[in-house]
């Protein structure tokens, strides 16, 4: 079968069924640009003593001279670091010993992932 026998196709492009919309490059410039946030003034707050002691205790669980943590309360971390003469510092312990029961406190930065 050759070309001149076949019905006659018409071949269309693509872009021939989209109308064509031209822009200006000043109006892609602007629409590019996305608006600036507006300025805010405002300083971070401060912390309070329970948000310091609690990230105090962060910077000790993350601390790995003083051993591993999972699996054991801080307190009891901090006690074997001393045992094993690591000399974790002593407020950490004077935090822990403070009364509070709190498990903020109490246990570990990664307490709640399973071992």
């Amino acid at each position: 079968m050759s070309v001149e026998n076949t019905p006659s196709l018409s071949i269309s492009l693509i872009t021939d069924s989209f109308k064509v919309v031209k822009r200006s490059r000043r109006e892609e410039k602007t629409e590019k640009r996305a608006p600036s946030p507006p300025q805010q003034d405002t300083e971070p707050r401060p912390l309070t003593a329970r948000e310091e002691g609690l990230q105090e205790l962060r910077q000790f669980d993350q601390d790995w001279r003083y051993g591993p943590c999972t699996g054991i309360s801080r307190l009891q971390r901090w006690e074997r670091a001393a045992w094993h003469g690591l000399n974790p510092p002593q407020e950490i312990r004077d935090m822990l010993l403070s009364g509070d029961t709190d498990p903020d406190y109490t246990h570990c930065l990664w307490s709640d992932y399973p071992l």
